[in-house]
């Protein structure tokens, strides 16, 4: 169970608090117990006022990070923290796989990294994907220190690897992810309202479709990094055709 409101005054931190209360009373009623010890509050961003949450009189741990559905964010959304944990894991597999094959075969140890590692540094990026060159560069460090330990590809360039592999970059990959999203939520393929990621360009003189997006300013780098922000700008920065049920994404115009 999650709650969140954002807080702006004390009355915002009584309605927190209220919403603990009711829940706390409606898993008596049912007669469920609630593990104090494994729940928390994180505040995102600068905390105005202070929001000790009680449970049966126990205040609630505040914590820097915590992880929710997967995805680890802290205070200030930096990805850095979930970026070192999965590249930590995926390292490990990457390693456990040359390891245990007794097999130099190629083709059986990319499908076995595609298979057991690659799921791991790509798990929802749509939601954490990267901006700092340092963050950019771990996930990628992965594949690049797995394909050089590669039967003949030791001494190879790590662009000329992916090439003879025929594998794109990860970097890549979640510029397609992020582009399927974005088409998927504008053309109304999930049930996601598109109002509330993008906002149309109220320009209509011009030539083209109706799907323009418009991109506002954004302040903040969390908000710039942000999908609804970013997605905008890959266009301007990506050329490429993905078929999906026989669209073009390169003719895509946001």
């Amino acid at each position: 169970m999650k709650l969140y409101v954002q807080i702006n005054d004390y009355i915002d931190v009584q309605r927190l608090q209220l919403a603990v209360d009711v829940f706390c009373d409606w898993a008596e009623m049912w007669q469920l117990s609630v593990s104090v010890n494994k729940c928390w509050v994180v505040t995102v961003g600068k905390a105005a006022h202070i929001t000790n949450i009680c449970i049966n009189g126990s205040i609630l741990l505040v914590v820097e990070s915590a992880r929710d559905l997967g995805i680890l964010f802290s205070t200030d959304l930096s990805q850095s923290a979930h970026v070192n944990n999965v590249v930590s894991k995926a390292h490990a597999w990457a390693n456990t796989i040359l390891r245990s094959f007794v097999s130099r075969d190629i083709n059986l140890l990319i499908c076995a990294f595609i298979t057991y590692v690659r799921p791991l540094v790509e798990y929802n990026t749509v939601v954490w994907s990267l901006s700092a060159l340092r963050d950019i560069d771990a996930p990628q460090s992965v594949k690049r220190r797995f394909t050089k330990w590669l039967s003949g590809l030791k001494h190879m360039p790590y662009a000329e690897r992916l090439k003879y592999l025929n594998l794109p970059s990860l970097e890549l990959r979640r510029v397609h992810a992020d582009m399927y999203w974005c088409y998927k939520i504008v053309f109304g393929l999930v049930d996601i309202q598109p109002d509330d990621f993008f906002l149309f360009s109220p320009v209509t003189v011009t030539r083209g479709h109706k799907y323009k997006l418009f991109k506002r300013g954004s302040k903040a780098c969390v908000r710039a990094n942000f999908f609804a922000e970013r997605v905008i700008n890959l266009s301007s920065f990506y050329s490429f055709k993905c078929s999906v049920q026989h669209i073009n994404f390169a003719n895509l115009r946001f």
